[in-house]
């Protein structure tokens, strides 16, 4: 890691393209399309624009826990963004996110084609509009709330803070990475105490559940930035246990395979248009939901 020499910001920012890291070629400091390219839309109402990130797991894993728990009208077409190849930023994209970011979804079963943008506001109207994933006693879904706002608050400094600077940086910054490897300890901390006297984040297994497995237990699970061993995630025991058990459920197996095109082929579900699109053999693998 490297101790860069005192920087001191210009009176006022300027944009230099091409500054370095992984993500460079496709960030800028403006928003709206680059390209006019429509969205391709399938047989289904829900139609999903997305990449097996985090954010675009959270979205998937409830789908798929949608279907296996018997609400057909959850059936969905899910199609690929190439985030490195800046489809994000083509003109159907951004009418329907304008802040060019997956997860995106049109929810065609309506009177009027409903967009919707930011991952939690996908999953509460899906969890609402099926009534299931969410608590139905006051108390527990206010705490449902509270989790997956938390989720949404907190994972920033895990991906764009630490991640970025300890996996995707061009040069490793001790401060930058102690800083946020400092943070996402506290958060896996937060969750371990939580975790001991729950089984779930709120009562239930739930969309806030979902969401902060996406991102942390996939972590504590090795699979987010090779940074296990780095942040001693083994040692947040409750954590782990609880990711684990999330882990083992077919229908989070499949969530995480769609729009996935990175990892061993097997993982890999480019597009997902029917329940009958994950084959035989990977039905095998990952089991039954009954």
């Amino acid at each position: 890691m490297t101790d860069l020499p005192d920087y001191t910001p210009p009176a006022v920012w300027k944009w230099e393209p091409g500054n370095g890291g992984r993500f460079a070629n496709i960030n800028r400091p403006v928003a709206g399309s680059t390209s006019e390219k429509e969205l391709p839309v399938g047989k289904h109402p829900i139609q999903l624009y997305s990449l097996a990130t985090p954010n675009g797991v959270k979205v998937t894993v409830l789908l798929e826990e949608l279907l296996a728990a018997g609400h057909e009208g959850a059936e969905y077409d899910a199609w690929l963004i190439n985030i490195g190849e800046g489809d994000q930023f083509g003109s159907g994209f951004v009418d329907v996110n304008p802040n060019s970011k997956i997860p995106a979804m049109m929810d065609r079963s309506g009177d009027k084609p409903q967009r919707i943008f930011e991952s939690a506001s996908m999953m509460l109207h899906l969890a609402e509009k099926f009534g299931a994933f969410l608590p139905t006693d006051p108390s527990q879904r206010t705490e449902c709330m509270s989790w997956l706002f938390w989720q949404m608050g907190s994972a920033p400094y895990l991906g764009g803070g630490f991640g970025h600077f300890y996996a995707y940086a061009p040069v490793k910054i001790k401060y930058c990475i102690d800083r946020f490897a400092m943070e996402t300890k506290r958060q896996l901390d937060v969750l371990d105490r939580h975790l001991a006297d729950n089984e779930y984040m709120a009562g239930e297994y739930s969309i806030a559940d979902m969401a902060i497995w996406a991102w942390y237990g996939q972590l504590v699970l090795g699979r987010l930035y090779e940074a296990a061993e780095f942040l001693d995630v083994a040692s947040y025991k409750n954590v782990m246990k609880w990711a684990e058990k999330i882990d083992a459920r077919p229908a989070v197996t499949r969530g995480r395979m769609v729009n996935r095109a990175f990892g061993e082929p097997e993982t890999q579900l480019h597009e997902r248009h029917d329940a009958s699109d994950f084959d035989t053999k990977t039905q095998d693998k990952i089991g039954s939901d009954t």
